[in-house]
């Protein structure tokens, strides 16, 4: 059995606390169950970690396999879900799962570089344009996924942790966005199953083809709502806040012209969602909300301009 990197303990318990702690007592047990139940032999976690356990392993033919084991929630059953769903288009295989325990077993991605390493911003946000085009679908009648709109229901919970304020975050900001989300989600047109976390690190180099997503969270909502993540990541470093919006607003053309979206619609999501997530970092682990509130910030001023 391989040692649990402390980091990744550490983010489970001050995530879930107490029931981090017990799953995370009883991680060890359960990898040499599904070790057995699917005839692995499972190598050290591929670190860092974020919020689940992930370790390559090989099968009793030889072929590679990635083990992924979350706490059990229900973002990880739609993740479950959404593979079974996307059966390898566009998207990683899934191989094996136990929805229960929230476990599942994938194919292994070679050479499995992200897309991040790219270089080329305009190369990089095409290829995910081509990538998250391929995995939005009608959702099936009677289809397990949330809703978008449930996400946002996060603005309330902030004004209710700040008595009605917003407490470290931009009150102009927080405003703006849920002004902005209310409006995009009652005028989206055609709800369809989404990614949920599409951005560079999500999009892995594949021999099966050139560029498969991995991580999917499983909504269903505005599909415009995909490109938001990918305003937050993969951003070049020592840009000043100018520079930040004139990288942000090449983005925004590059996706707008691959997509057929509208851009204003893009930037909307791309505000609504910075500060969305910027509230998830501070109500997770009390910091971390800068960079996503920056981004907001800069994509505010953008939408500002082109009025």
């Amino acid at each position: 059995m391989h040692a649990i990197p402390e980091a990744f303990a550490r983010s489970i318990v001050e995530v879930w606390e107490d029931e981090g702690a017990a799953w995370l007592r009883r991680l060890p047990d359960r990898l040499v169950e599904y070790s057995r139940r699917w005839d692995l032999v499972v190598g050290p976690p591929l670190e860092p970690l974020s919020y689940n356990y992930v370790a390559p392993a090989t099968r009793r033919d030889g072929a590679e396999a990635v083990l992924k084991v979350g706490v059990p929630r229900d973002e990880v059953r739609t993740e479950i879900a959404a593979l079974q769903i996307y059966a390898g288009r566009g998207a990683v295989r899934l191989l094996e799962a136990d929805a229960d325990s929230c476990a599942m077993l994938l194919e292994r991605l070679r050479p499995g570089r992200m897309l991040s390493t790219l270089g080329d911003d305009d190369r990089m946000t095409e290829i995910a344009a081509e990538v998250v085009r391929r995995l939005w679908q009608p959702a099936a009648p009677g289809h397990v996924f949330p809703q978008l709109a449930d996400w946002f229901d996060g603005f309330a919970d902030l004004r209710r942790a700040f008595g009605g304020a917003t407490g470290p975050l931009d009150a102009r900001l927080v405003a703006e966005a849920e002004g902005l989300s209310r409006d995009l989600l009652a005028s989206t047109a055609e709800p369809v199953l989404l990614h949920g976390d599409f951005h560079h690190y999500n999009v892995l180099s594949a021999d099966r083809e050139p560029w498969l997503a991995i991580d999917p969270k499983g909504r269903v909502g505005d599909p415009a709502y995909d490109t938001s993540t990918l305003f937050y990541n993969a951003l070049p470093e020592g840009l000043d806040d100018a520079e930040l919006g004139r990288f942000l607003t090449r983005r925004v053309e590059v996706l707008a012209g691959a997509l057929g979206i509208d851009r204003a619609r893009i930037l909307g999501w791309g505000v609504a969602q910075a500060m969305l997530s910027a509230w998830w970092s501070y109500d997770d682990h009390g910091h971390g909300y800068e960079p996503t509130m920056r981004v907001a910030a800069a994509l505010s001023l953008v939408r500002a301009v082109r009025g």
